[in-house]
């Protein structure tokens, strides 16, 4: 059941990379005017002599659009994350993000049931950074999660002869016959999913290379898709008797899908999946 984690990596990040890559990417037109320190008379002195300051370039214009992009990783809880950013304006920086992450645990033992289970998270997505205040780092960040294929999924097996409940219900696994099961958790029922952040830190920062952007906000990802199954084995009375086939008997059938409807209203709250991050970028000027 377990798929290998190298088919959930996000293709969709590295497009959008290749993308800023080629928007960055040296023009070889001549520097503008506008960046060039520029020349301006001033009073002349006592003797008549004319006196010529020049203006830095910093002080002419803004550095254009796509002429700085930065790279980063840090650590999300939607994963291992990496971001790539290009400066549009002041205000503005576009950024897209890719993050992967896997975990698998075998013969976890909880509640009576031997458990493997598999975690994988990747997904990819873009971002508009707005900077209401271009000298200071703090951010607004509406996005889309456009790729997200983060989910887990779980095969099971209860200890014979321990008790388990279902619907308020309580089973007992045979010991001769225990029962098996499977289920998986999807965490992508809408997609693509809008995002929304807010944080510290411009990945292009002012002066320097480096920066330490901080993130916190939300991905709307639409309820948790929840299935179980109890595939086979028996269960049985207290004592070990009356023993029925859990995949055909009809009334754990029957509470096994109303444990199930309980179970999916548990995740509910994580329709409005929490993104909170924390990295390191560098930032690149634009070769002229």
């Amino acid at each position: 059941m377990n798929q290998p984690l190298s088919r959930h990596v996000p293709c969709a990040f590295a497009m959008a990379c290749v993308i800023l890559l080629l928007c960055l990417a040296p023009s070889g037109k001549a520097q503008t005017a506008g960046a060039i320190p520029s020349l301006h008379a001033s009073a002349p002195l006592a003797d008549g002599t004319p006196v010529v300051r020049q203006t830095p370039a910093s002080a002419v214009s803004s550095p254009r659009p796509f002429s700085r992009f930065a790279f980063g990783g840090d650590i999300s809880t939607l994963g291992i994350h990496l971001q790539t950013a290009t400066y549009l304006t002041p205000h503005f920086n576009l950024r897209a993000t890719g993050s992967i992450f896997g975990l698998t645990e075998n013969n976890l033992s909880t509640n009576g049931f031997d458990v493997d289970a598999h975690l994988h998270l990747s997904s990819a997505g873009m971002s508009l950074d707005y900077f209401p205040f271009p000298a200071h780092g703090w951010r607004i960040s509406p996005g889309l999660l456009f790729y997200n294929g983060s989910g887990a999924e779980a095969t099971f097996q209860a200890q014979p002869g321990t008790s388990f409940s279902l619907n308020g219900y309580t089973y007992y696994s045979s010991a001769s016959d225990p029962v098996r099961g499977a289920g998986n958790v999807g965490l992508h029922s809408t997609d693509p999913a809008f995002t929304i952040t807010t944080g510290w830190g411009n990945m292009i920062p002012h002066h320097g290379h480096f920066s330490f952007p901080f993130e916190i906000g939300v991905a709307l990802i639409g309820a948790p898709k929840l299935n179980m199954a109890l595939t086979s084995g028996q269960v049985c009375n207290s004592n070990g008797q009356n023993c029925v086939n859990v995949a055909t008997d009809p009334d754990v059938q029957a509470n096994l899908q109303a444990q199930i409807v309980k179970y999916r209203k548990d995740l509910e709250p994580l329709k409005t999946y929490p993104i909170v991050s924390f990295g390191v970028a560098y930032t690149f000027q634009r070769a002229r």
